[in-house]
């Protein structure tokens, strides 16, 4: 490094001597930006990477920037930010836009703010394991409990409809059944029924039972 600014007669050549070591040339820095740049647009948090990380990683980021000569304001890096995380987090960036002032909102505060949801959530998921169980345990017992219930109740919907069909069934057997027809002549009862006529009006089709006029005696 000596050797390099012994050279040097004042103590500005020594400083841009060292300035352009470090720095590079102005083509060399340029490139160094462009770069920079293109690791700030394309981040995004990974996916298992924490909080920590990925706020190390993008400060990384910003401070390279920086020392390029690009800065960007608060505002800026915390939309950033926000738009580099996962869908998961867009309800928590909603009220931080909501309710802070990304103006005045400093890139360690707005970390720390996303560390702490991380941090509550990593502890409700520890929880909601152990706490599910019974509730796993419950629904088995209550389905082992239901199923018999449940085949119980079918069996005795099938009786119920056998019950309703047979009644409605021999209800129509006692409305086109004549006992005084043989057997062997059921299959003319058709025509008995049609001609015999009511005993109460006297028109054929219908038996005194199922009469819709007045009865005799009321007549």
């Amino acid at each position: 490094m000596f050797s390099k600014i012994k050279t040097c007669t004042t103590a500005k050549d020594i400083w841009e001597r060292l300035t352009q070591i470090c720095e590079g040339s102005d083509e060399t820095k340029e490139k160094k930006l462009t770069v920079a740049q293109q690791k700030y647009e394309s981040i995004k948090m990974k996916d298992g990477e924490t909080m920590t990380e990925f706020d190390e990683r993008f400060s990384a980021v910003v401070i390279e920037l920086t020392s390029l000569g690009k800065e960007y304001s608060n505002r800026e890096l915390a939309l950033k930010v926000m738009r580099a995380l996962p869908r998961e987090w867009d309800v928590k960036t909603m009220a931080m836009r909501e309710s802070k002032d990304l103006n005045k909102l400093e890139l360690h505060d707005l970390f720390a703010n996303l560390k702490a949801y991380e941090f509550e959530l990593e502890t409700r998921s520890e929880v909601g394991p152990s706490t599910s169980q019974p509730t796993k345990a419950l629904a088995a017992t209550t389905t082992e409990q239901c199923s018999p219930n449940t085949s119980k109740t079918a069996d005795q919907l099938s009786d119920d409809v056998m019950s309703l069909f047979v009644k409605k069934f021999g209800k129509y057997l006692r409305r086109s059944y004549n006992p005084s027809i043989p057997c062997n002549n059921y299959n003319k009862s058709d025509k008995v029924f049609t001609d015999q006529n009511c005993f109460n009006c006297g028109r054929p089709g219908h038996f005194a039972t199922d009469c819709n006029r007045p009865k005799k005696e009321n007549r």
